[in-house]
């Protein structure tokens, strides 16, 4: 099966050199295209510098990323921007949605900082998949955390990237909601031939991904 995603001897540090932190230290892993892959951990475990690492949203100490065959830290910052934009759609635990703008609006805007386009009746498709046709002109605000969710699930999806890295997406959630909204990312990525990377702590969410990597103190001690 294809590697998408490789980390090489990747290394990101806080703190003073007499008193470091090491968030990651000297990961080595490979994501295969199409699978659900879990990063587990505990709090503080490092999951989410990694997970933030490999989407090119932090720059490592050292070591490498390669998203294909593309090294992302050998790209300039203009140019890793718009690499991510076309090639990664992000979920995040606080959702990062556009307040004044309606739930359809949050979907088909971004697209245009690609000069993207989304007809209206697809981004209404996928809205429908995804339970919120009868949300698509409310504000932010007046939705649910699990339909707030729902809406940053169906952004990350609409410019098709290959990679979906959602970081705790479940963590303002119910467990119940928790649930529909992993389900839920699951079958969409399947349908869009996408692969998801999901950061959580929460071990029956675990059990559901194809693959599992497990961080504590930065290093890899545990897959399956």
């Amino acid at each position: 099966m294809e590697t998408i995603v490789k980390a090489e001897k990747l290394i990101k540090y806080y703190g003073t050199k007499e008193n470091p932190v090491k968030a990651v230290d000297q990961i080595d892993l490979e994501i295969k295209r199409g699978l659900f892959t879990v990063i587990a951990g505990r709090s503080g475990s490092g999951k989410s510098t990694l997970l933030h690492l490999l989407g090119g949203l932090d720059r490592p100490d050292s070591g490498n990323v390669y998203i294909g065959e593309q090294n992302i830290f050998k790209l300039n910052g203009n140019d890793l921007a718009k690499f991510r934009r076309r090639k990664i759609g992000f979920v995040f635990q606080d959702f990062n949605l556009i307040p004044s703008l309606t739930v359809l609006e949050n979907i088909i805007l971004p697209l245009g900082l690609e000069g993207k386009t989304m007809e209206k009746h697809a981004a209404e498709k996928l809205l429908e998949n995804i339970g919120l046709l009868d949300k698509k002109d409310m504000l932010p605000d007046t939705l649910s955390g699990g339909q707030k969710q729902r809406c940053a699930i169906a952004r990350a999806i609409a410019a098709k990237p290959a990679i979906i890295l959602a970081d705790e997406p479940t963590g303002n959630l119910d467990s119940q909601t928790g649930l529909e909204i992993v389900t839920l990312l699951r079958q969409s990525v399947k349908e869009y031939g996408q692969t998801l990377v999901m950061i959580t702590h929460d071990k029956s969410i675990a059990r559901m991904a194809d693959k599992a990597i497990v961080i504590k103190d930065g290093k890899v001690v545990g897959r399956t």
